[in-house]
């Protein structure tokens, strides 16, 4: 039976444990709110004494934080994840810079620990349902070595190329993710202006040549994330050499809009 380390109980990462359990994973969790511990052992975890006791017992841990320093400091040189076995595989689900994933990948090495980035995509839904769509960034025999885990929660595993390529891909995914969202809010908000009924228009808008996902999910998402991640496309962009200027363009809208939950009787800024 493979251990499988998961840092981070929220909300991807509690449904994970839940279907690493079911398919038979030993799953240790270890969270800095103590307070999920009783909702990560109900769906099959075993709370960690501490990040030193789970890097120590299991073969392969999934990093399941929210921002690009709590990664660093989990896997920096004073980090508790360098103690992990010699052969563990830690794999980075945060959405971070590439050169991140990179930099640790390397710094790791001489310890024998494989870091690789293993971004998810589709969002809460199918983080309960277990149809998770996971990039995959890293050797090809390491990758293969993780794919039953990854596939516990992921119908689809998609090897992108080396180290840090899966935080590319995921980048990729959420410019056109939120661009998407930013067009259908506002073009529902002139809708509803004009008197339409934007939810008939929605729902006529779904068989159109311009269905897209967000649209698909709307009022189930929010833009809690979109800035964050605008940031990291930016980043990517000037070290590349390449204009993105919908990236700024989205990057700015995203900002007032950030703590909305879009409902479906409300289009308008």
């Amino acid at each position: 039976m493979t251990t499988v380390g998961v840092i981070g109980a929220g909300r991807m990462g509690l449904p994970i444990i839940g279907h690493l359990s079911r398919r038979g994973f030993a799953v240790l969790v270890s969270d800095l709110d103590p307070r999920k511990q009783a909702a990560a052992e109900a769906a099959g975890g075993r709370w960690a004494a501490d990040l030193a006791t789970l890097a120590a017992d299991a073969e392969v841990i999934l990093v399941c934080v929210g921002y690009d320093r709590e990664v660093r400091e989990l896997l920096g040189p004073d980090g508790a994840l360098r103690q992990a076995q010699p052969g563990a595989i830690v794999a980075i689900l945060s959405t971070v810079s590439p050169q991140t994933v990179q930099q640790l990948a390397a710094d790791a090495e001489p310890a024998g620990l494989h870091v690789i980035d293993s971004t998810v995509c589709r969002g809460g839904d199918a983080a309960d349902e277990g149809t998770l769509l996971s990039f995959v960034g890293g050797e090809a025999a390491v990758v293969e070595r993780i794919r039953p885990v990854l596939g516990a929660y992921s119908s689809d595993v998609v090897h992108t190329g080396a180290v840090g390529s899966a935080q590319v891909a995921k980048a990729v995914n959420n410019l056109i993710l939120w661009a998407c969202l930013v067009a259908d809010h506002e073009g529902l908000a002139l809708a509803q202006a004009h008197g339409l009924d934007p939810e008939v228009l929605r729902q006529a808008l779904m068989t159109s040549s311009c269905t897209n996902g967000p649209l698909d999910r709307w009022g189930k998402q929010s833009m809690a994330w979109a800035e964050d991640d605008m940031a990291i496309v930016a980043e990517m962009a000037e070290q590349a050499g390449i204009g993105l200027p919908l990236c700024g363009l989205v990057r700015e809208v995203c900002r007032p809009l950030r703590p909305r939950r879009y409902e479906l009787d409300r289009y308008g800024r």
